[in-house]
């Protein structure tokens, strides 16, 4: 028999279904979550033992669309799912923030999250609801989680909140935000805003905060009922002989390390340490307790406890001699110098240097045709603004081979994409499409916080008409039980050895994009009002740093750059100049060497790098297009003559005739003396009658009319 547990959970307007027991059983734990048509299956698999060897917590979290779920076909040559879209690889790094800072250290188990989209109603979006869904199946299993978490998204119109808004709702939002967290505090925020104030930010995040707290309520509710009992979780691993071996021999070279605020000297000094360490456990024997317990296990305890004593020294250090690693104090940001233009041929390009981290970003103008196509469930088909982040080893001194962006690469793409789009003018007002590639030269933390600022810059050079200049800061946390230290424009060690990472991205008056992730179980409000505060201050510092070099967009575009003709045909004339099976567009691409693009509404878009093509394609289409008017005064060919009269060709198969009487001033008896097929005539339409014939005038044209012509 089927024993199906089900929870109802409100949030906002909406109510979240939850049911478990009915679909796969032998998950550790699997829940079916469902807001009206859209539907999630989530399971969370726990091995029973810890793999030899991992010394990480081996957590893996796949979101996976189905495009069954909005009744289609997947496109390509297989007609099947590929590789994840950029957007489930977003969703599932959303899901995996908020949970991986939830369990004990020691815990090295296996844990996988799938969550499957499987019906999507393009009402209810499926991210937040995965989050929940992966919470409520973690509760279920005998993993040390410690949660809940519960996960809402916000948005704002006429300065109302919304918790979790449809597609339409969010797409008239000037805040979107994704706020994760535990019944008392918030661990994760993915924001994108329309220049927004801390205020407006806090608000959001105090707002989504009353949700959280009753969908945790109603998850421990609901794991009681289904009668589940967590075993307490203690660390299998005693490290604290090791961590006392490494502190007496390496704690003084460690702390001189540290306070050398030379990147290049303080590795060196943290190397010769780590040597004295390795040299001390060399000389143990085999039988030595620290070897016995790493050749059992596979994991070596030596260099995660050194790594530990790197924190407590870098932390120590932080809060009671108040400086930071490169001697900085915990506002200030790195020098910065930036230039633009540097990429001979391409359209825009700028580098941005802050410290050891360096970006250049190089943007691509193309006509509306070279939009990128998206193949996913979402409402949205297309985009006209791509922003892609690449990260090669070099940048940190590595040999890595080169690959497609991983998760992490297309997580820091987005935000710098996020953080540029509300700076951009609309496609009425700038119909091409974009293309902005920012290359890590070199990282020492924050390099998403530096793409984002020479995406900026780049798009300025390349004359692009942005709103304002957007600037990015990246903030960290050394989290104490009596104090939080919040550090701006934080460095790589310090990302690495600290408790936060929290970007914020925006103008001078505004926030356009937020990212906040915690190591930590969570952040108080007061800590994050006063990061938001600091972090304005790093920005308005970045962008100042920024405006020495481009103060605003380049007048001339540059010379390599496509240029874009619009224009405005009828409705009924698309499939006069697309032609049967597009013989007609074929042609006058061919002819103009122009990319031409037809939207349904009638506008043409012609894209040339050369004025000439631009202008072919004009002339050719306007022939197809072409419809005499009465008054309307043309340039033409005479094709044919008759006694009556002459025929003058106006555009390619159209025709009018000019009476005998209206070729001159006198009265003629014969055309042929002033007329000849192949003559060059401007001409005036008369009339046009009841069949459509159009009748046209030589001698009624005057001088002033002939010369605008000409």
């Amino acid at each position: 028999m089927v024993d199906v547990k089900r929870i109802e959970i409100p949030v906002g307007s909406k109510v979240v279904t939850i049911e478990t027991g009915k679909y796969a059983k032998s998950a550790s734990g699997s829940v079916v979550v469902r807001c009206g048509d859209t539907m999630l299956l989530v399971h969370a698999v726990v091995s029973p033992e810890p793999r030899v060897g991992i010394d990480f917590f081996p957590l893996l979290i796949d979101y996976e669309e189905r495009m069954s779920a909005v009744g289609r076909i997947p496109g390509g040559y297989n007609r099947s799912e590929g590789k994840a879209s950029d957007k489930a690889i977003l969703i599932s790094r959303l899901i995996d923030r908020p949970i991986r800072p939830l369990f004990p250290k020691g815990y090295r188990n296996d844990v996988q999250i799938v969550a499957q989209l499987i019906s999507l109603d393009h009402e209810n979006q499926p991210d937040t609801l995965a989050m929940l869904g992966a919470s409520t199946a973690l509760m279920l299993t005998e993993a040390p989680f410690e949660g809940p978490i519960g996960a809402v998204r916000v948005g704002r119109i006429d300065g109302n909140f919304i918790a979790n808004p449809s597609y339409a709702d969010a797409a008239k939002s000037d805040i979107d935000i994704v706020v994760a967290g535990t019944h008392d505090s918030v661990i994760m925020v993915e924001a994108g805003a329309k220049f927004v104030t801390e205020d407006d930010i806090m608000q959001a995040v105090e707002f989504a905060q009353v949700e959280i707290r009753r969908q945790c309520e109603l998850q421990v509710q609901f794991m009681n009922d289904c009668g589940i009992v967590k075993p307490e979780f203690v660390n299998p691993y005693d490290t604290s002989a090791i961590a006392k071996i490494i502190n007496d021999i390496a704690y003084d070279k460690v702390t001189e390390a540290y306070h050398d605020f030379d990147r290049e000297g303080r590795k060196a000094k943290l190397e010769e340490a780590k040597n004295m360490v390795k040299a001390e456990f060399d000389s143990y024997g085999d039988d030595h307790e620290a070897k016995i317990m790493m050749a059992e296990t596979g994991i070596d305890f030596v260099a995660e406890e050194f790594k530990a004593l790197e924190k407590k020294i870098m932390r120590k250090m932080i809060k009671e001699e108040r400086v930071r690693a490169d001697g900085r104090k915990f506002n200030e940001v790195r020098p910065i110098w930036c230039e633009v233009g540097v990429v001979p041929r391409a359209h825009g390009s700028a580098v941005f240097t802050r410290g050891q981290t360096q970006i250049m970003s190089v943007a691509t103008l193309a006509g509306p045709g070279m939009a990128q196509e998206l193949d996913g469930v979402d409402p949205e088909t297309k985009k006209t603004f791509m922003h892609k982040y690449i990260f090669p080893g070099f940048s940190v001194g590595e040999v890595k081979p080169l690959r497609g962006p991983g998760r992490r690469e297309v997580g820091h793409g987005h935000l710098a994409e996020r953080a540029n789009v509300p700076a951009l003018p609309s496609q009425e007002e700038f119909g091409y499409t974009i293309r902005v590639t920012s290359d890590v030269l070199e990282s020492n933390g924050s390099t998403s916080m530096g793409s984002t600022c020479a995406t900026s810059m780049a798009l300025m050079n390349a004359g692009v008409p942005v709103k304002c200049m957007i600037g990015g800061v990246a903030m960290g946390l050394i989290k104490e039980p009596d104090e939080d230290i919040v550090l701006t424009d934080i460095q790589g060690i310090e990302d690495f050895l600290g408790d936060m990472d929290f970007k914020v991205t925006g103008n001078d008056t505004g926030i356009t994009a937020l990212q906040m992730d915690m190591k930590a179980k969570g952040i108080s409000n007061e800590t994050l009002r006063h990061a938001l505060e600091q972090a304005k201050e790093g920005r308005l510092h970045i962008l100042g740093k920024m405006r020495e070099v481009i103060s605003e967009p380049a007048k001339e575009m540059s010379p390599y750059a496509p240029r874009i003709h619009t224009m405005k045909i009828d409705v009924d004339d698309i499939g006069a100049v697309i032609g049967p099976g597009g013989k007609n567009i074929r042609h006058i691409i061919e002819c103009s060497g122009a990319e031409i693009d037809i939207q349904d509404d009638g506008t043409v878009t012609i894209t040339s790098n050369d004025k000439e093509g631009t202008d072919i394609a004009i002339r050719m289409i306007d022939s197809i297009t072409f419809k005499p008017q009465p008054g309307m005064i043309r340039k033409g060919k005479v094709v044919r003559i008759i006694p009556i009269g002459a025929f003058v060709e106006l555009a390619p198969g159209k025709d009018g005739m000019v009476h005998i009487s209206q070729i001159c001033n006198e009265r003629i008896e014969s055309i042929e003396p002033h007329l000849h097929i192949g003559d060059e005539v401007i001409v005036k339409v008369m009339k046009i009658d009841d069949k459509g014939r159009v009748n046209l005038t030589i001698k009624g044209v005057s001088d002033e009319e002939k010369a605008s012509v000409q």
